[in-house]
């Protein structure tokens, strides 16, 4: 067997990309996707294409940001490695979003834990399992509680504050990695971040209060660059149990349809039970399962 050949591509070599079978209908997911061809990369033995994978950024972004398409031929897991180990861009994410179930045929299972093998050979360790929804006229709106007030807030001071609050007790595996990592501090500096990363209007993120005026959380209406979506939920700890999550869901799906809405994307991390059953009551049908990596050291050889 020869060994593997691996090539950054470009327009005239983009077309490799797409020469490999889908199994794990990445190309269904990522329709809306806009991948450069110098972000992409493939591993081929004999001329045939065993490993691919694409790094994802924003249009005005000069580094990728993440890892969120890749996948291997069975048997390839060391090429699929490599092809991850000499890239010459440092990330610490990699997120693949499978479809719905896949652990229960036997195809599907089987990519994916070939994937798995092939990321963890190239250093990455498993973060947390998601749900990813799609929401769509076609589900209805759900009616408003009316329990709370929804005001915006221009202060970011004011948000970090509520931030602050919320992680200190949170089932959020990424905010959790933070916290761990640089405390409670970190973890809300990073949701602020995101928060002023998504390229939707600064004055749509609202807090959330009784009708006395106490602040009960927050929700941010988003748009990602793909579209809209539920960027943040989070109600204070000592406002829990009341089911006040699912208000602030429903609010930020109103708000996101007055603003033109035709579709609302949307995740939570899997053992995050209550922001679930939320997501289902609310109307909200799982799309795609994600399954997130995480490397406290970038993985590059590069």
């Amino acid at each position: 067997m020869t060994d593997p050949v691996i090539r950054t591509l470009d327009d005239s070599t983009a077309h490799l990309f797409d020469t490999m079978p889908d199994p794990l209908r990445m190309r269904e997911k990522h329709q809306r996707t806009r991948f450069r061809p110098e972000w992409q990369r493939v591993a081929l033995r004999d001329g045939r294409v065993v490993a691919r994978a694409a790094w994802w950024g924003r249009p005005e972004d000069t580094q990728p940001l993440l890892i969120n398409w890749f996948d291997v031929a069975e048997g390839e897991e060391e090429a699929g490695a490599e092809l991850l180990r000499s890239a010459p861009w440092q990330v610490d994410e990699l997120e693949l979003d499978l479809p719905t179930g896949w652990r229960d045929t036997a195809g599907t299972r089987t990519a994916a834990e070939t994937c798995f093998t092939a990321v963890r050979k190239a250093g990455y360790e498993l973060l947390v399992e998601r749900y990813n929804y799609r929401w769509t006229p076609e589900c209805r709106l759900p009616e408003r509680p009316g329990r709370l007030v929804f005001t915006a807030e221009p202060d970011d001071g004011v948000f970090l504050d509520i931030l602050r609050a919320i992680n200190s007790d949170t089932l959020d595996a990424h905010a959790r990695r933070a916290v761990e990592k640089g405390g409670v501090e970190l973890a809300a500096q990073e949701d602020l971040e995101i928060f002023h990363w998504m390229p939707s209007p600064r004055e749509w993120w609202q807090i959330a209060r009784t009708p006395a005026g106490e602040p009960v959380g927050i929700h941010i209406p988003a748009r990602n660059p793909v579209g809209p979506c539920i960027g943040f939920i989070g109600v204070l700890p000592g406002h829990r149990g009341h089911g006040y999550a699912y208000d602030l869901l429903v609010e930020c799906t109103h708000f996101l349809v007055e603003q033109g809405a035709e579709f609302i994307a949307a995740a939570t991390d899997q053992g995050n039970f209550p922001m679930a059953g939320n997501f289902a009551r609310a109307g909200y049908p799982v799309v795609r399962e994600r399954v997130n990596f995480w490397a406290d050291t970038a993985v590059s050889a590069g």
